[in-house]
């Protein structure tokens, strides 16, 4: 157990809290709220201290890990309650194109505060690593012409999807994944927060499930919750609900060498499920990295094919059609 848990008091929480999805409602407020990644937030606390030092930053790992939460901490307790009125928060999966970018973003970064207390504005761009190279070169000049109002935060889960002129122009922070006994003892808490029983084992198997994302545990536990107490039984319901385990099973119907039904699940999990198509790759790309065929260079082959079309932008269902189409092949040839 990281020593996290000892320097946090949860029940500081503002309880006033309303939301719906306890990913909101239990979002951390504060850098001291922050679960683990202690080698990253002691450096950012010093940051916060010197505001007007700080230089653009990059926030780069796994999902789930609190790359956003802690851009939103540092916004907040650098602008305090009036953070929101200074931030522009972008999703860059959504609004990834050089129009984005000359438009909200160079318009926002432009503007000139004179607030008290107000160092600078802050433009945080969640999954920049989705961004088109011509997006980041545009993003690239607007960095440098307005370093004296703004500061960007980038976070990404793949850092070398960001160009290097980008990178070189921020201070880039990691992010590991969370240990299983921090993630455990977290929904715990919650647990109690929210009048529920649960059994560790239970909260093991959402980790387990998960892989050290929060947002998808915090989900999962909010899914298993509508069945009552947390148990095994109400847990195992809802990790084979979860969207990894639905792509799991179009992905072992395509090796079966069913294309047809492998596309219909495909569809479904990206039309009505909304699992977006950069998800259903990590996942595929998991599910076979723990089955017969994860030394397949074939299947490693048109995964990394698959991921390459889909981040240039072309047409996520035709791309992951063709890709199923693959497996498909591959999962016929391995049985002759």
């Amino acid at each position: 157990m990281s020593d996290a848990f000892d320097k946090v008091d949860f029940r500081s929480r503002d309880d006033s809290d309303t939301y719906l999805m306890w990913v909101e409602k239990y979002r951390p407020k504060s850098l001291d709220d922050v679960i683990n990644q202690k080698e990253i937030i002691g450096p950012l606390k010093a940051l916060v201290r010197r505001p007007q030092e700080m230089p653009h930053l990059l926030f780069a790992g796994p999902p789930g890990t609190g790359k956003t939460t802690v851009a939103l901490c540092v916004a907040r307790e650098i602008m305090g309650e009036s953070w929101r009125d200074y931030t522009l928060e972008l999703n860059a999966s959504n609004e990834r194109g050089i129009d984005t970018v000359r438009q909200r973003i160079k318009n926002f970064a432009s503007y000139v505060d004179r607030a008290e207390g107000i160092p600078f504005r802050i433009i945080l761009l969640d999954e920049s690593d989705n961004m088109t190279s011509d997006a980041q070169t545009a993003l690239r000049r607007i960095m440098e012409e307005s370093h004296k109002t703004t500061r960007f935060i980038l976070t990404a889960n793949y850092s070398s999807n960001i160009i290097e002129p980008l990178q070189s122009r921020c201070a880039v922070f990691r992010f590991s994944r969370l240990l299983q006994d921090d993630v455990v003892q977290y929904l715990e808490w919650i647990c109690k927060k929210e009048g529920l029983k649960s059994v560790k084992s239970a909260l093991a198997l959402i980790y387990e499930t998960t892989e050290g994302d929060m947002r998808s545990a915090l989900n999962m536990l909010q899914a298993a919750s509508s069945m009552g107490d947390i148990n095994n039984e109400n847990t195992k319901k809802v990790t084979g609900l979860s969207g990894k385990a639905k792509v799991a099973e179009a992905i072992e119907i395509a090796l079966e060498g069913d294309f047809s039904s492998a596309r219909t699940r495909m569809i479904e999990l990206l039309q009505v499920n909304g699992i977006s198509e950069h998800d259903f790759i990590k996942f595929a790309n998991d599910y076979l990295s723990k089955s017969k065929f994860s030394s397949s260079i074939e299947a490693l082959e048109a995964t990394a094919e698959a991921d390459y079309r889909l981040l240039v932008g072309a047409n996520p269902e035709i791309q992951l059609s063709a890709y199923l189409a693959q497996l498909a092949k591959i999962g016929k040839h391995s049985k002759l």
